[in-house]
């Protein structure tokens, strides 16, 4: 089972790229009742049929990893959200895409943490593809609100190949000021 909230997310990214799509929409918002994620892709999408067979834990198409017997990504997912009284729906059209949506109550005890976003985000980032993801993180805490917006492609545009190791270490460095500006806001 994953530790993290993040871990939901990387498995959801990685299953939006590996349905061939182009352009990955991902929002975090969070705030003191809820942690709400939306993942959106324009990958190859689902029929009525397979997004009934996407939640089952002992069903894999076999096509993605070729090894495996089951799929439990999204029906581990949709158990924490289960247990920690959340919310998750599933949409998606054949040749549209999908999107995906979940959320835990942040003081649930059995909400998982949130995680390390920006070290996430950094693996996302790096996944092989020609992609585009568009991050977008929301945090209100009392009345104080903060946002950013990151693109994949205005990251790779500035600092190059992520695998080079001076570029990967000044993406992480970015990526973890981003996330600490959004939340070392105080309450006003």
């Amino acid at each position: 089972m994953h530790a993290a909230v993040c871990d939901f997310i990387l498995d959801c990214l990685q299953n939006s790229i590996e349905a061939g799509a182009s352009e990955i929409g991902l929002l975090i918002d969070e705030n003191p009742e809820l942690i709400s994620v939306r993942i959106r892709d324009n990958g190859i999408g689902m029929t009525d049929e397979e997004l009934k067979r996407a939640v089952d834990p002992f069903y894999t198409d076999g096509l993605k990893h070729s090894g495996r017997k089951v799929g439990l990504g999204l029906p581990f997912m949709i158990q924490a959200v289960q247990l920690a009284e959340g919310d998750w729906s599933l949409d998606s059209e054949k040749g549209r895409g999908t999107e995906l949506c979940f959320s835990f109550k942040s003081e649930h005890v059995d909400t998982p943490p949130m995680g390390d976003i920006s070290g996430m985000l950094l693996q996302a980032f790096m996944f092989d593809g020609n992609f585009e993801l568009e991050f977008e993180r929301r945090l209100r805490k009392g009345k104080a609100n903060d946002s950013y917006i990151l693109k994949r492609s205005e990251i790779v545009g500035v600092l190059g190949d992520l695998n080079d190791a001076d570029s990967l270490i000044m993406a992480r460095q970015f990526l973890k000021s981003q996330e600490e500006d959004v939340s070392s806001n105080e309450d006003v």
